[in-house]
């Protein structure tokens, strides 16, 4: 029993999700199932719709064939009856032997257009017709007949009767398969083209290039025409949104420091009491600090990537803190690992990752954080990890610190800042075309765990 369209479908859907089609694909396979189903019921069709014709002619071009040789023998005389089954024999191949009560034959009938066959001829030429496949062994299409009460054979070419060969059938099939396949080939490349061209919009402004994102807005389908004009406009005013941004972010970093430093001053200047003037300074310094992270987060990545090394970086921003007497450092690297990286970029994420460790990750017992930093090759990529020996975080808290504003003070203390430093790291890694994920470690600690792409060896 043929299995339903719709269960093929719905088999052929969910094989494209276990194996990943493309939307191409998932387009190209139901448009060909449908296209060679069509073809499959069509070609059914014309053979059950040529059945009862063939049968019929077939059936009346052997009546005719035996009705003419038999009125041409009974009105010819023995010698001339001779010549002309001689003659019918090497012309037409048409063979007339008289029919003997001992002649063993095989049944025409053998299949539902010989049964057909069958039954017309008998209709056509009397209850008493024979048709035979063989007779004595001797293949070809047998026709047993009565001239005068005589029983006789006659013996023609089966050939010229036969339904159109499997063979045809078969040629027929594959050709329109064929032609079937490449029309949904082409079908399916209209229909995904413009969801191709959106995608690969859409992927340039999630980079942030707004500029090779438009869309073409002249195409003649006024669906997708609707929807390229729309992502255009979406498209502008991100990029007028950026381009503010950038503006509001300038006036902040210009409007708020100048008062900061009037107030810095003014404190020196104005207050007489020691540490009341050292904490009020520290406060400004703090917000100086919460004031460069939140710059720091908002930039765009635009950074250009070049071949970096990862142990001079990781060098410069530990000799930047190498006098704190309150961390220890563990590299464990190559001199040779280089990583495709915005230098700039992967300093502040490892000086953040380093300043993160510093304030969180200090041991209990000693008061000093020890800081592992671990890196090592693998396939296409680097694979860089730094890990503190501190309290680390609950299970319910390691998915939320890379989140923006957010700080676990209840598993790490001393908390202070916007709580955007791992939420800038993780950010930058990304636009640097790596990953980035905070684990616990077995032994205690945190760890931050970044895969950058390995450098091209020289």
């Amino acid at each position: 029993m043929p299995m339903p369209l719709e269960t093929r479908s719905g088999r052929l859907l969910r094989a494209g999700k276990r194996f990943g089609l493309n939307l191409f694909w998932r387009t190209f396979f139901l448009l060909a199932l449908l296209l060679i189903g069509s073809v499959l019921a069509w070609l059914q069709t014309l053979r059950a719709l040529e059945f009862e014709p063939r049968a019929i002619q077939t059936a009346q071009q052997i009546a005719s064939l035996v009705n003419l040789s038999r009125a041409a023998l009974i009105h010819s005389d023995a010698i001339a009856r001779v010549s002309l089954i001689k003659t019918m024999t090497e012309q037409e191949g048409v063979r007339i032997v008289p029919r003997e009560p001992g002649d063993t034959f095989e049944p025409f009938d053998t299949d539902s257009l010989g049964r057909r066959i069958s039954q017309e001829l008998k209709g056509r030429l009397g209850p008493g017709t024979v048709v035979a496949n063989s007779v004595n062994q001797e293949e070809g299409l047998w026709v047993g007949f009565m001239i005068d009460g005589d029983n006789y054979w006659m013996l023609t070419d089966r050939a010229r009767f036969n339904r159109t060969a499997g063979r045809t059938w078969m040629i027929w099939l594959m050709t329109a398969a064929a032609l079937s396949l490449a029309g949904a080939a082409l079908i399916a490349r209209l229909i995904n083209r413009p969801l191709k061209q959106l995608s690969f919009a859409a992927s340039r402004v999630r980079d942030g290039d707004f500029e090779a994102s438009s869309l073409d807005e002249t195409v003649a389908t006024s669906e997708i025409r609707a929807v390229n004009i729309g992502f255009n406009r979406m498209t502008q005013k991100l990029a007028k949104i950026e381009q503010d941004r950038a503006i509001m972010l300038a006036g902040i970093s210009h409007d708020l420091r100048t008062p900061l430093a009037r107030l810095r001053l003014e404190t020196e200047l104005s207050v007489a009491d020691t540490e009341a003037r050292a904490h009020m300074a520290a406060d400004i310094v703090q917000l100086d600090a919460i004031i460069d992270k939140f710059l720091e987060y908002a930039r765009p990545g635009n950074g250009h990537l070049e071949v970096v090394s990862l142990r001079d970086v990781i060098d410069s921003c530990i000799y930047s803190i190498r006098n704190r007497t309150d961390m220890r450092f563990n590299l464990d690297l190559a001199d040779n690992l280089s990583v495709l990286a915005d230098q700039v970029e992967l300093a502040r994420v490892i000086t953040n990752l380093l300043e993160n460790a510093g304030r969180y990750g200090k041991s209990v017992n000693t008061g000093i954080a020890v800081v592992d930093i671990a890196a090592k090759e693998r396939e296409q990529w680097i694979l860089l990890r730094v890990r503190d020996h501190g309290m680390g975080v609950s299970p319910e808290q390691l998915l939320n610190l890379t989140k923006p504003f957010y700080r676990g003070e209840a598993a790490r203390t001393a908390a202070n800042g916007a709580g955007l430093g791992l939420a800038i790291v993780e950010k930058t890694i990304v636009r640097m075309g790596g990953t980035f994920m905070l684990s616990n470690t077995s032994s205690g600690g945190l760890a931050a765990n970044i895969k950058l792409q390995r450098a091209p060896k020289a």
